[in-house]
């Protein structure tokens, strides 16, 4: 009688431990691979834009290249699961450009802070790798 208790312990700590495996197992897919080239569309009070992105990634860390109205700058970022966001520096201000999304394929979306240029939406494809 003595071993059932034992038992029962020794199957509880097996099923438990196959539970967390399996949890683990189940872990967030990698973000997707937004690498190369992107053409933007900006909307805005002010207009329109078009600025090109340049993406490397590594993991979930984004650098990259701005060119564009605001002229060219370098580009940081970050990317989890399908949730976007990157910045750069507009050249001779303290203003921050920041790009907020989603990555759908060869696809992205969402909203911008033009800092002293107000707030927008863009969305963008990125171009076939060569």
């Amino acid at each position: 009688m003595k071993r059932l208790p034992c038992l029962f312990a020794a199957v509880f700590a097996v099923l438990v431990t196959a539970s967390l495996l399996s949890a683990a197992d189940q872990a967030a897919p990698p973000p997707p691979d937004v690498s190369g080239t992107w053409n933007l569309t900006v909307a805005f009070t002010g207009g329109t834009g078009n600025p090109v992105f340049t993406f490397k990634q590594d993991g979930a860390k984004l650098t990259g290249h701005y060119q564009g109205a605001l002229g060219e700058a370098e580009v940081t970022g970050t990317i989890t699961g399908n949730a976007i966001k990157f910045s750069f520096k507009v050249g001779g201000t303290d203003d921050t450009v920041t790009y907020s999304g989603t990555v759908d394929g060869d696809a992205m979306k969402g909203s911008v802070n033009l800092g002293q240029f107000g707030d927008g939406t863009f969305t963008g494809k990125r171009e076939p790798k060569k």
